[in-house]
């Protein structure tokens, strides 16, 4: 059988979330570095895999490629996972999914493009601090629903670690790494606190962006 091959560079969130996924479910795969300054991406070979020229891209056993990283993520809970992570149940596994497409509208998408890149890719001398603290302050009040979840169960969509939390906490470490002063949502970084004794997590996601970060050289 042929081993599934991702695209993606270390340094990227969404690359981090198909990494955490492939090895809670022990599915081995081969890397290649792509994106950002390692290139590839806008090669004719991984355009006629994803036109959009981004990654991660998933190509699983030489089966066609897989692109965008919600997708991803639910191909893999579907052809690897089981309940609870991704149940069988359609009503059961629209528990999980509601979670999982919340937490990426509400949280991974908006942090990552108006407070992480603001904030880390924008070289400290252009940086908007007042637009970065008004976009928090909208994100941190998405994290309070989170916050109150969590305070009737350990985890997003029930007791259970599932493919929502990937999609909800593969962006936590950076919300919680970043300079910036936080809420108090004490719910929430307990839920932080165990994914940090995860070794897929601390493998995969609290890893080092230094490679991402501007300066005004």
């Amino acid at each position: 059988m042929n081993e599934l091959i991702i695209w993606g560079r270390k340094s990227s969130s969404n690359v981090q979330s198909v990494l955490w996924c492939l090895e809670e479910l022990s599915v081995p795969y081969e890397r290649i570095d792509a994106g950002f300054s390692y290139g590839v991406v806008d090669t004719p070979e991984f355009l006629a895999m994803n036109p959009s020229g981004k990654v991660p891209v998933i190509m699983d056993g030489g089966a066609m490629p897989i692109f965008e990283s919600g997708a991803i993520l639910r191909y893999l809970a579907a052809q690897y996972g089981s309940a609870p992570f991704w149940p069988e149940d359609a009503l059961a596994r629209a528990a999980v999914d509601r979670w999982a497409e919340w937490a990426k509208i509400n949280f991974a998408t908006p942090f990552t493009a108006n407070v992480f890149w603001p904030l880390v890719r924008t070289p400290p001398s252009t940086q908007n601090c007042k637009a970065i603290m008004s976009a928090l302050a909208i994100i941190e009040g998405q994290l309070a629903i989170a916050d109150n979840t969590l305070a009737k169960h350990a985890y997003l969509a029930g007791n259970d670690f599932s493919l929502a939390d990937i999609q909800f906490g593969h962006c936590l470490y950076r919300y919680y790494d970043i300079n910036v002063e936080r809420s108090n949502l004490p719910h929430l970084r307990a839920y932080f606190d165990l994914f940090r004794e995860r070794p897929a997590f601390a493998n995969h996601v609290m890893v080092s962006y230094e490679e991402l970060r501007a300066t005004n050289s």
